[in-house]
């Protein structure tokens, strides 16, 4: 059964998504914050940049370093879990990461047999702490139903929130519409994955924004699933939620 779910994983990974989406071409603002702008850059899949008052900071860098030229280097590195396409030991050594705090699982730090980064952070689910002028928050992602040989066991990884320049923005890794996301509060800025088997699909991703009620989200980690049924979804159920479209699978 799990090679059979590996498989369909593997077709999915190598397929094109279903709908159109905005490309773009450089940083745009995701978000306005009392220390100035947040500006994202999508980079592929479940990897993005994002710049803020001054800092860099990566999300689950994974693939070639030369999509990061231009981006600079980063102050802090975000890993959910050890899954190959949020965790890549070879784009870590190929990254200038010497003053990053990388931050992590403890599922994360068991695959890594080298020091990456200034230090090395261990968060486990609802640990929290202050670097860089913002918080960090782990929050757990996992599969429904809760099992301990899902892909994704609770307290395997982490979901991050971010609380920065008086703004919460949410990570959410890979998870299905959990509890723990769902009763999130005050989310400013979402980034919600949506692809079968190992997530959701459609209907419970825009279930569970309709839940939290972030004030944006934007789906990513999406391939194979229609983000234009996602969008029409969530503002058939609440037209207040800016649902943004962006292309994280440029080639």
């Amino acid at each position: 059964m799990k090679l059979m779910r590996r498989f369909c994983y593997a077709l999915l990974l190598g397929g094109l998504t279903a709908t159109a989406v905005l490309a773009q071409s450089a940083d745009e603002t995701a978000l306005q914050t009392a220390d100035g702008p947040l500006a994202l850059h999508p980079v592929e899949h479940a990897s993005f940049v994002m710049h803020w008052n001054g800092h860099t900071i990566y999300v689950d860098p994974v693939g070639a370093a030369q999509q990061y030229d231009g981006l600079g280097a980063p102050d802090l590195v975000l890993i959910t879990h050890a899954h190959g396409d949020h965790l890549s030991p070879d784009t870590l050594a190929a990254l200038d990461t010497q003053n990053a705090i990388v931050v992590m699982p403890q599922s994360v730090a068991d695959k890594l047999d080298t020091e990456y980064g200034k230090s090395r952070l261990i968060m486990a689910n609802d640990d929290s702490v202050d670097e860089l002028g913002l918080n960090i928050h782990a929050v757990p992602m996992y599969n429904l139903p809760e099992s301990p040989d899902a892909y994704h066991p609770k307290g395997w990884g982490n979901g991050y929130v971010l609380t920065l320049g008086g703004k919460r923005v949410y990570i959410a890794g890979d998870t299905e519409g959990v509890a723990e996301t769902r009763s999130l509060e005050n989310i400013d800025l979402a980034f919600l994955c949506m692809n079968l088997p190992y997530t959701m699909d459609v209907e419970q991703a825009a279930d569970t924004v309709l839940d939290f009620k972030p004030a944006i989200v934007y789906p990513y980690h999406y391939r194979g699933q229609d983000t234009e049924q996602f969008k029409a979804r969530v503002e058939a159920g609440d037209a207040d939620i800016d649902v943004r479209l962006r292309n994280w699978y440029p080639g």
